[in-house]
């Protein structure tokens, strides 16, 4: 077993979400995307249109 001091930052990130899971459950469990959400979303993802990553955005505004 690790000890805190041995975890990376993602290691303590990621036990952190799971036991808020573990604590207070998925508020997004059971429920399902509305139809038209759905093909908004393959529309978008399926166009051409440039896609900008988090750290780019972070620089841009840093």
């Amino acid at each position: 077993m690790k000890t805190i001091g041995a975890m990376s930052l993602d290691d303590l990130e990621n036990l952190i979400e799971q036991k808020i899971l573990e604590a207070f459950g998925d508020p997004d469990a059971g429920l399902e995307l509305r139809e038209d959400f759905k093909e908004e979303l393959r529309k978008r993802l399926s166009s051409n249109s440039r896609r900008v990553s988090h750290p780019e955005v972070v620089k841009k505004f840093d």
